[in-house]
């Protein structure tokens, strides 16, 4: 029977292109009370669909659209949505979440998630409808960058439609292209390219379904509250300067990435810092949908030929990626840089860090093309092209660093900054060895959004250049909290405003549903969350030396700085108590037990 819980539709749409037909499906209340929305019930709908065993990119292959029961509501920066697919760049799970009116009006065509299988023949565009689901030629907008393509679909369809689209780089099949939307991404591991394998560019949901919440007065005053809270000390370097703030943080720490991770610091810091930015261009603050804070900070290009139309967003990971890991401190070249992969729509971490590691091999003598040097802000903009076009030498760079080591070979991957095959974003794992372990044992690779280990190091409970298996506890309570703001879903630029997160939480799902939550419920469906994702990669094939990072963390001090050194018998006795804190064995598999215990064993 189909749910009357408040806060959800109790279904999802499930689209096979490859027939042209849809058909909706049911989801009990005990599934969503176990997995919530977003990241979780996005795992949750994966292993149904048995995804983990296909081809990324095979017609069979399972991309699903979650939404949360908290989208709609008036509670702060709840407007965000997952995409959760298996990940044409590392072959494990792939969950990406973005905040955009598409979340909402995605809810309010009356399902919890939209589940799309099968291929279309030809490039199209799909609409959705409540339940109505049309296709359509995508012809006049094939080849188009992002922002071009949504003008298009907008004069087409009409402006009361929310887009989600790929760039032509998603269309050429690079393995780490987006997913855009309203000028925002979801970006990593190669969400864009598994929708262009299923020759989609764009869909565009509206619907007339209407939210429902169980105290509706009680929710009103909660998130007022919760407003006020979101506009203090907690969030302020967000909305004063950004994430990019923490750049000289990081330089001064010598924990900022340089020169493919040969480095933890940068001469050119200053002059790419938010602080040096905001006073010599043009600087203007935005907000995502549904959100009190205004993270978003959109700069000025200079020139005549500049195209301003909307600015360059600029976050820490865009301006590290293409900044010091790549040896450039010419700022208008990174802001160029950035808008670029935007507008071709691909993942600014996965390009950054590719052109980092083509960079490295060209100063070593391993690949013939002596045009792409560090510091070369020319020949950034030229590797960005040639990525998205997959030509010359953007044909290897479009598979990403690990593919692309395998291919030039001679010990390479060795130093191929990534993990499972995504590159790692902007935290030097030696200088910060709790996050080294977030890194190695991330189910979608190295993410700092999966795994706030991060925090951990710079606390007082830990040496952040001593890595201690003690730490692995900690490290496992962030990877929890980050879980459930993912799937309820919140964004984690609130985590600093609540005293107690699962408290909170609780009463929030408690007014949106019903639902009699406590804090151990909420505590217990986190592992949960983050048990299903190491599921479904261990029925991918995943095998426990995976857990690991490139031998250059494990083989070199951090430049000169012989304090930051990490061994691999330290990182490796940290993964083991990472596994045993977790309840799964020491190579971290999980028990047939434990599984049965949390409801796994029937998905």
């Amino acid at each position: 029977m189909p749910t009357t819980v408040c806060g959800y539709h109790g279904a999802y749409l499930r689209i096979d292109l490859s027939s042209q037909s849809s058909q909706r499906v049911e989801l009990a209340e005990s599934v969503l009370r176990m997995f919530l929305g977003g990241s979780g019930l996005g795992a949750y709908l994966l292993l149904r669909e048995q995804a983990a065993t296909a081809d990324p990119l095979a017609p069979e292959a399972a991309f699903t659209f979650v939404f949360s029961p908290l989208v709609g509501s008036p509670l702060t920066t709840s407007a965000k949505f997952a995409v959760v697919c298996k990940s044409p760049l590392t072959g494990r799970i792939n969950d990406s979440l973005a905040s955009s009116g598409f979340a909402m009006a995605g809810k309010q065509t009356g399902f919890d998630a939209l589940v799309i299988t099968g291929r279309l023949p030809q490039l199209s565009v799909i609409t959705i409808d409540n339940d109505q689901v049309g296709f359509h030629s995508a012809d006049e907008v094939a080849g188009l960058e992002c922002r071009d393509a949504d003008q298009v679909l907008r004069a087409r369809f009409g402006t009361d439609w929310r887009i989600a689209s790929i760039g032509p780089a998603g269309e050429r099949g690079v393995r780490f292209a987006t997913l855009s939307h309203d000028g925002r991404h979801a970006a990593r591991g190669g969400t864009g390219t598994v929708l262009g394998s299923k020759n989609i560019k764009a869909i565009l949901v509206r619907g007339t379904q209407p939210n429902r919440w169980a105290d509706s007065p009680g929710l009103l005053s909660y998130s007022k509250s919760l407003s006020k809270r979101s506009l203090g000390p907690a969030t302020e370097k967000y909305r004063e300067l950004g994430t990019a703030t923490n750049l000289l943080v990081f330089n001064r720490l010598r924990a900022l990435p340089t020169r493919n991770f040969q480095q933890g610091s940068f001469d050119g810091a200053e002059q790419l810092a938010p602080e040096t930015l905001s006073t010599t261009r043009t600087r203007t603050r935005a907000y995502c949908a549904a959100c009190t804070i205004g993270c978003e900070h959109i700069y000025s290009l200079d020139g005549p030929d500049s195209d301003n139309t909307d600015g360059v967003r600029l976050e820490y990971e865009n301006l590290f990626a293409l900044g010091p890991l790549c040896g450039i401190g010419d700022a208008e070249a990174v802001l160029r840089a950035s808008q670029r992969c935007d507008q071709l729509g691909i993942d600014t971490i996965s390009t950054g860090g590719t052109i980092a590691f083509a960079m490295e091999c060209v100063e070593r003598g391993l690949v013939d093309a002596d045009w792409l040097r560090f510091g070369d802000p020319t020949a950034l903009l030229r590797a960005i092209d040639l990525i998205a076009t997959r030509q010359g030498l953007g044909e290897v760079m479009s598979l990403g660093s690990r593919r692309m080591a395998e291919q030039v070979g001679q010990n390479s991957i060795e130093f191929a900054a990534q993990v499972k095959g995504l590159e790692i974003p902007g935290y030097e794992p030696r200088a910060m060895q709790t996050m080294a372990l977030g890194f190695a044992v991330g189910s979608r690779g190295a993410d700092h959004n999966r795994s706030g280990a991060y925090e951990v190091d710079f606390s007082d409970q830990v040496d952040r250049r001593q890595a201690r298996p003690e730490a692995a506890v900690l490290a496992v309570d962030t990877e929890n909290r980050a879980a459930l703001m993912d799937s309820l879903i919140l964004c984690k630029f609130l985590r600093g405003v609540f005293d107690d997160f699962y408290a909170e939480s609780a009463s929030m799902l408690n007014l949106v549903t019903g639902w009699d939550t406590s804090s151990d419920e909420l505590a217990n469906t986190a592992a949960r969350i983050v048990t299903a994702k190491k599921l479904f990669n261990i029925r991918a094939g995943w095998q426990s030396d995976e857990d690991i990072l490139p031998a250059r963390f494990l083989q070199e001090a951090l430049g000169d700085d012989e304090a930051a050194r990490l061994t691999p018998d330290a990182l490796a006795a940290m993964v083991t108590a990472y596994n045993q804190a977790r309840g799964w064995t020491n190579e971290g598999f999980i028990e047939a037990e434990q599984l049965a215990e949390m409801g796994l064993d029937a998905i």
